[in-house]
């Protein structure tokens, strides 16, 4: 592929060693027999709220990681009122769709494509370009506080040259990760960066990246991924994520691309990802370890279901209401649970 080229790419200690940690890591995990089922299930649910709501808020939907958790708690009888809920839902359902057959996706123009439409799926203003690469520029712009464009950020490749860049990115990327010429993660990073240089559809290029992203991890055998948001260490970062693209995008079309910003980036972001599901496992297991058997229950649908009552577990375990109570107050006295309402409407939620 024309664009790119990695002749120019420097491996520095600082990358091998960041590629190192997050491989044992990945090793780490395969052999993970410590947790339950339901406790990696409840792990996932709450990458997910916190992926879907990162991802969305970087393209600029307003919706808390709250008001996101009661919109998939009820996705299925939910009308939308916002294009903001409308892109949480499209999101999250085709975070799932990868969650659940990444091993039958493979990267190709049509499974991209695919992808975008059902990312858009619930977005009745996208409906006419859903799926399709664009047809009109869309340049990465700056705006002012009253809504005006004030100059060009960065200049995405013309509609004309989209089709044949997305075919030769795709080319590149399976051919390099089949002959195993760069680390995977290298080569998932330069995709990343590429894509979004391209932005080959109207509208939803960065939540697709992502979507992308995740699918690739997942291929290349990362199967941590659904467990740790990678999303939301990216908002946390979001001036650098932003700087780090630029200073790889303007120079993808030169004779001597500059990957080393983006690729820094990006394999801190993974790093950070990482280490940020190490400790959850790790304080996963201390809980396990420590907490009587109601407690854990208690827990458990908590995580599982975003929210707890009392009733419910009453139901659920046969307990008595007093003996629940118990529990209840002891989690909240630790931290492990927060009161939400007062009376007969009292529900819990993680802290």
């Amino acid at each position: 592929m024309d664009m790119i080229t990695t002749a120019t790419l420097r491996i520095t200690p600082e990358f091998l060693g960041l590629i190192a940690e997050i491989d044992e890591f990945k090793g780490a995990w395969k052999a993970l027999g410590t947790l339950a089922p339901e406790r990696l299930s409840a792990l996932r649910r709450v990458a997910t709220i916190e992926s879907v709501g990162s991802s969305t808020r970087i393209e600029g939907s307003r919706l808390s990681d709250s008001e996101v958790e009661r919109l998939l708690t009820h996705l299925s009888n939910h009308a939308f009122t916002t294009r903001d809920e409308e892109e949480v839902a499209g999101y999250a359902q085709t975070m799932e769709q990868v969650f659940q057959a990444w091993e039958h996706i493979t990267l190709t123009e049509n499974h991209i494509r695919q992808l975008h439409r059902d990312l858009l799926r619930h977005s009745h203003k996208d409906e006419h370009h859903r799926g399709g690469y664009k047809t009109a520029p869309n340049n990465v712009a700056a705006f002012d506080g009253e809504g005006r464009q004030i100059g060009i950020v960065f200049e995405t490749a013309a509609p004309f040259d989209t089709p044949r860049l997305m075919r030769e990115l795709i080319e590149w990327t399976n051919a390099t990760l089949e002959t195993k010429s760069l680390h995977p993660l290298l080569a998932i990073g330069i995709f990343t960066v590429a894509f979004l240089a391209i932005h080959p559809f109207q509208d939803g290029n960065g939540r697709l990246s992502r979507i992308l992203t995740t699918l690739l991890l997942l291929r290349c055998g990362y199967g941590y991924t659904p467990y740790g948001s990678l999303e939301s260490v990216i908002e946390n970062n979001r001036d650098g994520y932003y700087l780090a693209l630029r200073k790889t995008q303007v120079t993808i079309r030169t004779e001597t691309p500059d990957w080393q910003p983006w690729l820094l980036f990006f394999l801190r972001a993974l790093h950070q990802q990482m280490q940020r599901l190490e400790r959850k496992v790790e304080r996963e297991r201390i809980l396990l370890a420590a907490l009587p058997e109601l407690s854990l229950r208690i827990m458990d649908h908590a995580r599982a279901h975003g929210r707890v009552t009392l009733k419910e577990m009453t139901i659920l375990t046969g307990a008595s209401r007093n003996t629940l109570k118990e529990h209840f107050r002891r989690l909240v006295e630790s931290g492990q649970l927060a009161m939400q309402g007062k009376g007969r409407g009292v529900w819990y939620r993680l802290s």
